[in-house]
């Protein structure tokens, strides 16, 4: 019998910035987690866009950090992004679902082709959400700032081809 192999917890933190909101935009992510030697292993990610939204790059923060995982892990999720944590731990994306992608008021949810990705590159892992004030100190979540606002302000940003603007 084959000994299973423990999962993997890794810590994400996240943030996104707009400039003008709609403007230039980009997200930042950084992820760890520590081996069974106990070192630490670390990796950011960040892309700017052209012309986007805070909270589409709230949005790719996460689905980025999620998407570059490589197997099943245990996360703990952290972002300022209010948007992005209530919308699993108050469980209205199970109402979206139940809806067919209608918020309670019974329109379009914004950003519906991010919030499918995300759900699909959550799928294979275990999230567990946790809400951080922003600005407030927080070292990832300053880093993963300073990553977002660099990538917005930087050469190679993107086209945000789902943004509706």
């Amino acid at each position: 019998m084959r000994k299973a192999h423990a999962v993997l917890h890794v810590d994400i933190f996240t943030d996104g910035a707009a400039r003008g909101n709609p403007g230039p935009g980009g997200f930042g992510a950084l992820m760890r987690f520590v081996d069974r030697n106990g070192r630490v292993h670390e990796k950011e990610l960040s892309q700017g866009f052209e012309r986007t939204t805070n909270n589409r790059m709230e949005l790719l923060g996460v689905i980025a950090a999620l998407e570059a995982l490589k197997s099943p892990c245990d996360i703990t999720l952290y972002s300022d992004s209010q948007y992005v944590v209530n919308a699993f731990n108050q469980h209205w994306v199970d109402g979206w679902l139940k809806r067919g992608w209608k918020n309670a008021q019974k329109q379009p949810v914004k950003n519906a082709d991010l919030w499918k990705r995300l759900l699909e590159a959550k799928r294979p892992h275990k999230v567990e959400f946790v809400w951080v004030k922003g600005h407030a100190g927080h070292p990832e979540n300053e880093r993963c700032d300073e990553l977002a606002t660099a990538a917005a302000d930087g050469k190679g940003r993107l086209v945000d081809a789902g943004f509706e603007g």
